[in-house]
């Protein structure tokens, strides 16, 4: 499988470079050794691989996945936004001012009624309602949102699917 990352660079994968990525997906802290005696290579060169593939660009970063329930944060949503103009500048003057606020975790430019979705995490309604008043609603460029509250999550994979049928 042949991958091009930001820079337009093509990275080859074969079938070891597919398995550590799906097992470092799973397992971000694996040591080399028990990655190394899972895909059957030698610790030196396993590093060497992971090397590339963090080098490449393939591998972006390493994270721990919170539990929210125990961290106080019980209202998951997710908010449909209409901006009131779709040019460039208020695009971007959005986004900015969404990439300021930490409780929205997500903000995906999207097709359809809204312009964006966001995955908003807050402590309790309340606060939920607090912020969406106080900050959300006050970014100028917005026109009109519309709440979905989460009640349940029955699937919430980090993990990416990496194609087989391509893989050399």
């Amino acid at each position: 499988m042949e991958v091009k990352n930001s820079e337009t660079v093509n990275i080859k994968l074969d079938r070891i470079d597919r398995k550590i990525l799906e097992i470092l997906q799973k397992q971000a802290k694996i040591t080399n050794a028990q990655l190394s005696k899972d895909i059957g290579l030698s610790p030196a060169p396993t590093l060497e691989r992971v090397k590339k593939l963090e080098n490449s660009g393939l591998i972006k970063s390493y994270h721990a996945k919170l539990d929210t329930e125990k961290l106080g944060l019980g209202v998951n949503t997710f908010v449909q936004v209409s901006l009131k103009g779709h040019n460039k500048s208020n695009i971007d003057s959005f986004v900015d001012q969404i990439n300021h606020i930490d409780e929205i975790i997500e903000c995906h430019h999207i097709t359809g009624t809204g312009d964006f979705i966001l995955k908003v995490i807050a402590k309790d309604i309340s606060s939920y309602q607090k912020l969406m008043l106080e900050r959300v609603s006050e970014i100028a460029e917005v026109d009109g949102m519309q709440s979905m509250i989460i009640l349940s999550t029955f699937k919430d994979s980090k993990s990416l699917p990496i194609p087989d049928s391509t893989v050399k």
